[in-house]
């Protein structure tokens, strides 16, 4: 191999073209920024619109990725190469990407249909297979979940759809279900009759439906009450904490003897002595955490990168401030 023809050819090539370099790199810079910009305007005009969020973020994906195969395009079209081989060797790539890559071609199928569908949005909760959480982001191959101890969770679109899936945030109101357990001593209508005074006491509660509470299970220790009542789908988890404390202070003040299984005690005879290691609790020092200012062209607020009234009430403010001494 000749390195030196082809150290001679390169510096040629470099010296030919330093204009088409130097326009390249421009184009491409100037091209990102106007890409981003143009997807920053299009992903704000569909916010405005009734359009689903899922959808519009199908659309920008859509988008994004024309506008920078034509910035390639461009940047070919400078460098002299052709773009009718390209063409056809990105249709011989994209059929054998295809072909291997068969099951990532099923979830983008399958995400189209459950952007269609309105089977669930952005900041749903939802359970799928055992798995739930609040949906973070939903895109071409897969649904994002964030549970509740904030772990995130990446479910395939094909997994999704071909699985049973609840959605807890479909409706605007929620039915919580309650069970309480009672030693056979207590009267059964006064238990009821604390539980639904519980219920209703609550403002978050709806009345209608009417709250429901009814004697379940003879079980082999305890009488087992089941307790309904509705409330707005924000409120559940509220509601539910709350009532299952309201009615424990209300059996313990109405004198209402919560059943407990039967235990075996043996005292100790002997005094164990674990030792203490430590001199306590250390005194907290705060993290210094490091905070980036960055502008996102694509997400951010393009009023915080063009203030454009800012400027504009500066420059009156300026001519107002001249006008007065030149009248002095």
């Amino acid at each position: 191999m000749d390195w030196q023809k082809i150290w001679n050819d390169t510096v040629n090539f470099f010296r030919g073209n330093v204009w088409n370099i130097v326009t390249f790199f421009v184009v491409l810079f100037c091209g990102i920024i106007a890409v981003k910009l143009l997807v920053n305007i299009l992903k704000r005009m569909l916010k405005r619109t009734k359009m689903e969020p899922i959808a519009v973020g199908f659309i920008m994906a859509i988008v994004k990725f024309l506008l920078y195969l034509i910035l390639v395009f461009v940047l070919l079209d400078i460098l002299g190469i052709g773009i009718t081989w390209l063409v056809t060797a990105f249709s011989a790539v994209f059929l054998a990407v295809g072909l291997a890559l068969q099951n990532n071609i099923a979830n983008v199928a399958n995400g189209i249909i459950i952007v269609s569908s309105g089977m669930f949005k952005k900041g749903d909760y939802i359970e799928v297979n055992g798995v739930e959480g609040s949906i973070a982001q939903i895109n071409f191959l897969y649904v994002t979940l964030i549970t509740s101890d904030n772990k995130r969770i990446t479910l395939p679109n094909s997994k999704i759809l071909n699985d049973v899936v609840t959605n807890y945030d479909s409706n605007n109101t929620r039915r919580v279900n309650f069970e309480f357990e009672v030693a056979y001593e207590n009267d059964v209508q006064k238990v009821k009759e604390t539980i639904l005074e519980c219920m209703n006491s609550n403002g978050a509660v709806r009345l209608d439906p009417a709250p429901f509470c009814r004697l379940k299970t003879l079980g082999d220790h305890n009488l087992v009450f089941v307790a309904r009542c509705w409330c707005d789908r924000e409120d559940y988890w509220t509601v539910y904490y709350d009532i299952t404390e309201t009615v424990f202070n209300e059996f313990k003040r109405r004198g209402i003897e919560i059943a407990y299984n039967q235990l075996e005690i043996r005292q100790r005879t002997d005094n164990p002595n674990n030792p203490v290691y430590g001199a306590g609790l250390p005194t907290r020092v705060e993290k210094k955490r490091k905070q980036k200012r960055t502008f996102d062209l694509e997400n951010g607020d393009l009023t915080e990168l063009f203030p454009l009234k800012k400027i504009t009430k500066k420059i009156k403010t300026n001519k107002k401030e001249q006008a007065n001494k030149t009248a002095k």
